[in-house]
């Protein structure tokens, strides 16, 4: 039986390595009004300075998620080995 858990475990931790692997790719965007008017300022550090709070304001939604499934699934797994 634990064996399945090991190999479950080792599965999960492979799809969130790929997902953090992937995510700076993903990441590096902004909307087109944003772009265009940080284009003609002519200002790069403006624009990545826009780019980082955009990634900020995306990551924290997801990060308290992250936590909150963390917090479920460890009482949940607590309750079965009980």
């Amino acid at each position: 039986m634990r064996e399945k858990g090991k190999a479950k475990s080792t599965n999960i931790k492979v799809i969130l390595a790929f997902a953090f692997w992937l995510l700076p790719f993903a990441s590096n965007a902004q909307c087109a009004m944003c772009r265009a008017s940080l284009e003609s300022s002519g200002e790069t550090t403006q624009a990545q300075a826009v780019n980082d709070g955009i990634l900020y304001l995306m990551a924290i939604p997801y990060i308290l998620v992250g936590i909150v499934a963390l917090y479920i699934y460890r009482m949940y797994s607590k309750k079965r080995k009980v």
